[in-house]
């Protein structure tokens, strides 16, 4: 699992970060754009399902994705979006706590997922994080 930052084009282990994406981030950076900081996070979660709607976004919010043992079930966690083929976690909050990671690309780890976006409303600028199973 690893973690990239948002702004470069990255191709790791054949996936191309362009795929599905850039979409979900511009949609992102519209509601921050918009709103700024200082909402609770459900604020930005029914802002940013505006802005999948309107960008045509196949998703669906608050998911409860099964989390995998040894390829067995044994549990399931609500996300709060799947866009397409990525989970989708929001923050409000000042800065990501090394938490908020460890969650998220367990999250993604866990479902069996190739990749998860972690978004941060809260900081003065709208904090990206892609995760990578």
């Amino acid at each position: 699992m690893e973690i990239y930052e948002s702004g470069a084009d990255y191709s790791v282990k054949g996936y191309d970060f362009n795929d599905g994406t850039n979409k979900i981030i511009q949609c992102a950076i519209e509601v921050h754009k918009t709103l700024g900081a200082g909402f609770q996070e459900l604020v930005y979660q029914r802002a940013l399902a505006l802005e999948f709607e309107a960008a045509g976004l196949d998703f669906s919010p608050e998911v409860k994705v099964p989390i995998y043992y040894k390829g067995k079930k044994i549990h399931t966690r609500r996300v709060d979006f799947v866009a397409g083929q990525v989970i989708v976690e929001i923050k409000a909050k000042s800065e990501f706590d090394p938490q908020d990671y460890v969650q998220a690309l367990n999250y993604v780890k866990a479902a069996n997922f190739k990749i998860g976006l972690l978004l941060n409303f809260g900081a003065p600028r709208l904090q990206i994080k892609r995760l990578v199973n």
